[in-house]
């Protein structure tokens, strides 16, 4: 039975995060090939978009001892990124976790594995993303687990103090000193795309003029 409980990571700067509010994964999602969560980990409420600063946690399958624990260290901000060591049996969060979270601060969740209680998740509001439900619940064993270290979420490494961006279509994690110049990027793209769109929409421009993909397919016929 050990237990491992690093600090608290350095919170992302608002100033940072308030420009990853802006962005949609799926925007990053144009350039970027690291970070993002396997998507299979799905949004149990649909339709929000949460930034936070990753809190990781380790804890093994039928145990939530340490995530108990770990609800009086949160901050307001903070974004939980649970690790499940592989366990696909055991739902580690539900509702009393999901208050619990909420009421210190924190902004949402990520779980490796299934939740469970989703109707009182959803009338937490509590953004929340997971690999699905299970009625089988986690108990307080006190196993063991680990907090603020590298993890293993979504088949991508997770940092404590990462920066978390999660919406509808997906969680991407960022190192904080990327935060500030790939959320302007993304922002910049947003901003060109509504512009084309208006375009197609407005002016009857097709969009494969506008994308120059037309000119690549007749260059190729010849």
């Amino acid at each position: 039975m050990t237990y491992k409980i690093n600090p608290m990571p350095a919170q992302i700067p608002d100033a940072d995060l308030a420009l990853l509010a802006q962005v949609e994964t799926a925007t990053l999602g144009h350039w970027r090939q690291f970070g993002f969560l396997s998507r299979q980990i799905q949004p149990v409420i649909p339709r929000r978009r949460v930034v936070g600063t990753a809190v990781t946690i380790a804890i093994p399958g039928p145990d939530s001892t340490l995530l108990h624990h770990l609800l009086s260290l949160l901050r307001p901000g903070d974004f939980v990124i649970v690790d499940r060591l592989h366990d696909d049996r055991y739902a580690c969060w539900g509702g009393g976790v999901t208050v619990g979270a909420k009421a210190a601060g924190a902004v949402g969740a990520v779980v490796d594995g299934p939740c469970t209680d989703v109707e009182e998740i959803e009338q937490s509001d509590f953004p929340m993303w997971c690999r699905g439900v299970s009625p089988i619940t986690t108990r307080l064993y006190d196993i063991g687990g680990a907090i603020n270290v590298p993890v293993s979420v979504g088949n991508t490494v997770v940092m404590p103090g990462d920066a978390v961006l999660a919406d509808e279509s997906g969680v991407i994690v960022l190192p904080p000193e990327e935060v500030a110049a790939e959320a302007q990027k993304a922002i910049d793209t947003q901003l060109r795309g509504k512009a084309r769109e208006a375009s197609v929409r407005d002016t009857g421009v097709r969009l494969g003029d506008l994308s120059g993909a037309t000119k690549m397919v007749m260059a190729k016929l010849g």
